[in-house]
């Protein structure tokens, strides 16, 4: 038998199994189209997750179901001379057989060479899927509508180069299975419109933050002071600019210090830090327990504490990162800031009057969709310029557009009301301007037996060197003017 009979007769069992024509046909048809489409995509030439979708998750599944109805229609011949060529018995007599045997090698050459190309197409199937799946695209722009509030915060975040799953997942295949199993439920409800609006901020989710913020981060090398200069605008005519200038205690957790002090301090290993909440955010802390180094405890404890904890069943967590940092990628502006920032850029320009008061007060209201939002805050701000201001809109027509796209701007990458997303509705822990943040803890109704209270002092973190001021002397003196 030749090698041309052995792919003959292969071809012929195909034809007589309508599940294997009708998987030949599919796999024929899939082949190129998938084989071209990775190619492309590892030389990265696709950017959409939409086309990566239909690679992996499409077209991918059926090239393999339909090299699985093939083998699956043939074996089920075992009546036929052509399939027995492939079936179990057929290869056992032949194997014992001398002159049988060398037969056989050509079929065995051809199973070998079929068997090689779906295993080089598996493999590149199976390595770009898993990278596309790993890929910040997959996890921020297919689900578009759920997940582009937590895309847009990302990519305006200091971490916009960190891939989601370096912080979500890890390293570890426990995590990663945990990962995806949680993805598929998500996935399900995406499907089922179940999902919830606003997404809930998975803070009982996220493995440990240690294990993966200190992958770039070291806390223990943290040490000394930092100048923090905070600049706002006032709601006056002139839109005035103010400073606040902070000297941040950043501190250490431990090296290079004879021990460790300022903010970082609780992340120190001699410091352990536990706590128990109230509530599922983590916001009502009625107990915080400090273990000392040489194994003693001091547990702090409000007066209500008892009452809360027997309702909440709070759980003992250790204090990490995120307690502090609990939005280091998905950043959401309050709208003061939001507006400050793009005046500080030069988006709004300063050199219109009342600019950060009337910018203030459209993106204020509740609006159903940002595009009603970015239609309201255009016909605001022009109606209100051409009534107070007309030589102005005549003169400085186009200060008046940019300012106009700046004010859409900060709204659109802040308030998404087709998710329920306000101003204020995910807050920064960091300082206490957008909610309770440190005072959490230290309110000085945390106390221990001994009567220690947890301190409030604003100069235990920080020291004020000028608050709101338009020209402060620090920063002059700092400059040596």
């Amino acid at each position: 038998m030749t090698l041309t009979d052995v792919i003959r007769s292969f071809f012929k069992g195909i034809a007589r199994s309508r599940v294997s024509l009708i998987g030949a046909m599919i796999t024929t048809v899939v082949f190129p189209f998938l084989l071209g489409s990775i190619i492309i995509d590892l030389l990265g030439m696709i950017e959409n997750p939409y086309f990566g979708f239909a690679i992996y998750m499409i077209m991918g599944p059926t090239f393999i179901a339909g090299l699985v109805m093939v083998f699956l229609g043939l074996f089920f011949f075992k009546g036929k001379e052509e399939v027995r060529l492939f079936t179990l018995e057929y290869l056992r007599n032949h194997f014992t057989d001398q002159v049988g045997f060398n037969r056989l090698r050509k079929i065995i050459f051809v199973g070998v060479f079929l068997t090689c190309v779906n295993l080089f197409i598996f493999g590149l199937l199976g390595y770009s899927g898993y990278h596309y799946m790993e890929s910040v695209g997959f996890c921020g722009q297919f689900c578009h509508t759920v997940m582009n509030p937590e895309h847009t915060a990302y990519q305006n975040s200091a971490h916009s180069r960190v891939t989601c799953v370096e912080c979500h997942i890890g390293s570890g295949a426990q995590w990663f299975v945990k990962s995806k199993i949680s993805g598929t439920r998500q996935l399900v409800a995406v499907a089922l419109d179940t999902y919830p609006r606003p997404i809930k901020t998975p803070v009982h989710g996220l493995r440990p933050a240690r294990d993966t913020c200190e992958e770039c981060h070291r806390p223990e090398k943290f040490h000394g002071d930092k100048l923090v200069v905070k600049e706002k605008f006032l709601e006056d005519e002139e839109n005035t600019q103010v400073k606040t200038v902070l000297l941040m205690k950043i501190g250490t957790a431990g090296d290079r210090a004879v021990s460790s002090h300022g903010i970082h301090w609780h992340v120190a290993p001699e410091n352990s830090i536990t706590y128990r909440s109230a509530d599922y955010e983590r916001m009502t802390i009625p107990e915080v327990t400090l273990n000392k180094a040489d194994g003693s405890q001091v547990v702090y404890r409000t007066s209500d504490a008892e009452e809360l904890l027997a309702q909440a069943e709070g759980e003992v967590r250790a204090m990490d990162c995120i307690d502090c940092h609990n939005r280091p990628s998905h950043v959401y502006l309050p709208a003061g800031k939001a507006i400050d920032n793009k005046i500080l850029s030069g988006e709004i320009p300063v050199s219109l009057p009342y600019i950060k008061k009337k910018a203030m007060e459209v993106v204020a209201p509740s609006y159903a969709s940002q595009d009603e939002a970015k239609t309201a805050i255009a016909e605001a701000l022009n109606s209100w310029y051409q009534e107070n201001y007309p030589d102005l809109v005549r003169e400085q027509s186009k200060d008046l557009e940019d300012a106009i796209r700046g004010v859409q701007a900060a709204y659109a990458e802040n308030v998404f009301p087709e998710m329920k997303i306000e101003w204020g509705t995910y807050t920064s822990h960091i300082g206490h301007d957008e909610d309770l943040g440190c005072f959490r803890c230290h309110d000085e109704e945390h106390q221990s037996d001994s009567g220690e209270a947890i301190s409030m002092d604003c100069d235990t973190c920080h020291t004020i060197l000028a608050e709101e001021e338009e020209n402060p002397a620090i920063l002059k003196e700092l400059r040596g003017e």
